[in-house]
């Protein structure tokens, strides 16, 4: 738990800048600690076991302090297709891999992004997915395509694309063995509507996305279900004054959530500002949208079947030069938020934690840093640099203090 200090007490002279990993009773105090009531000055936040605890358990082995630092929530990633040099439609170990890659990053509940396929490779894919989020180290699986717009296909492959049919649909679902938490469709097609009420029916969510729906085809399907904008105003038509299409619709509606992708190039500054004025911090996700270069660099990669060439950090399709994912990684998404967009650090620490736990069901457990959740938190810098990252009470990566 995060309490002030208290004035006019002094810190314990022992302090541990390279805790053991694993080490039970942890105690971390002089931070920023960030929670959903505003930021404590001087708090101090307690692990025990693989909990938060609302005070220092006997025997408590370790006082940390971190002074002049920032403890916020572990980092809960919507939509990410990969990292590390690896992809989550890769084999057991790319998808570790690329787990491991944004752990390190902050990025301590993460959920699966498959992108457009043959469906038979999507239901092995699911199979394999599943497997890893029935163990714990996946959040769940996200179904970008292939029920999307061949107008608005993005990094996707067009002779794969197909109408969201309801049945196809259950196929997906079914595969994921219980562990499916999103799917991406472009609800104005045949099938759309039914299967967002397919995907309501079923506790999954249907995000509006990839699509060339009007303004009243997205309203339609919102009121059938759908609650996520699926990385809004990429792969979708412009704002516009006679004709809004669907940016309108899902930012006014207090039902869904709007993902963002917060890289300064798949948004100018004043369209994350008007989502962020008009959805209000309540209704924002900051995804990466990640695909393999993530953590990784420059180079030429594959997003499922099509080829990516990574330029100065920007992911394209080595054919048609779209724009192919991101190579963002969620912290560099705050300090961006931070120090660019000049948000309140509440909010972007909602947008990256609380919101997407929320959305998933999963906030009696992650995205605050209150007693009896997981102990995931991240310790940033004054200038918002990543110095540590802790999940389930392990150290991912040791404090940097120094």
């Amino acid at each position: 738990m995060a309490t002030p200090g208290a004035r006019g007490t002094a810190r314990p002279a022992t302090t541990y800048p390279q805790p053991a990993t694993g080490t039970r009773g942890q105690t971390l105090v002089g931070a920023r600690v960030v929670m959903p009531t505003g930021t404590i000055t001087d708090g101090r936040v307690t692990i025990d076991g693989t909990r938060i605890a609302p005070q220092a358990p006997q025997g408590t082995a370790q006082v940390i302090d971190v002074k002049d630092h920032w403890l916020v929530p572990g980092f809960v990633d919507l939509h990410n297709h990969g990292g590390g040099g690896a992809s989550f439609s890769g084999t057991a170990e790319d998808v570790q891999k690329a787990i491991d890659t944004h752990r390190r990053h902050g990025t301590t509940t993460l959920v699966a992004s498959t992108v457009t396929d043959d469906m038979d490779v999507l239901v092995r894919q699911a199979g394999l997915l599943s497997e890893l989020a029935e163990q714990g180290d996946l959040a769940g699986i996200h179904f970008e395509g292939p029920f999307i717009s061949p107008c608005r296909k993005g990094a996707h492959s067009e002779g794969l694309l197909r109408d969201p049919d309801p049945a196809e649909v259950r196929k997906l679902i079914d595969a994921a063995r219980g562990r499916a938490r999103m799917v991406t469709l472009a609800t104005e097609l045949p099938g759309g509507i039914d299967s967002v009420r397919l995907l309501a029916e079923h506790g999954v969510i249907a995000a509006v996305g990839h699509t060339d729906a009007t303004y009243e085809q997205t309203v339609e399907a919102i009121e059938a279900g759908a609650t996520v904008a699926t990385h809004l105003f990429n792969a979708m038509p412009p704002l516009g004054h006679r004709a809004p299409g669907p940016i309108a619709a899902l930012l006014e509606d207090e039902r869904v959530t709007v993902e963002l992708i917060n890289d300064g190039v798949h948004l100018h500054p004043a369209a994350l500002e008007l989502a962020f004025h008009r959805a209000g911090a309540g209704r924002v996700a900051f995804i990466t949208d990640a695909m393999d270069a993530a953590g990784v660099g420059d180079g030429r990669y594959m997003l499922g079947p099509l080829e990516v060439e990574v330029s100065e950090g920007v992911a394209r399709l080595a054919e048609g030069g779209s724009i192919a994912g991101s190579t963002l990684t969620l912290d560099r998404a705050f300090k961006r938020a931070v120090t660019v967009d000049r948000l309140p650090v509440e909010d972007v620490v909602a947008a990256l934690s609380a919101n997407p736990a929320r959305l998933l069901g999963m906030d009696d457990r992650v995205g605050s840093l209150e007693p009896g959740k997981d102990a995931d938190l991240v310790l940033l810098d004054e200038n918002f640099d990543l110095k540590g990252v802790m999940r389930q009470g392990v150290w991912v990566v040791d404090p940097q203090l120094a």
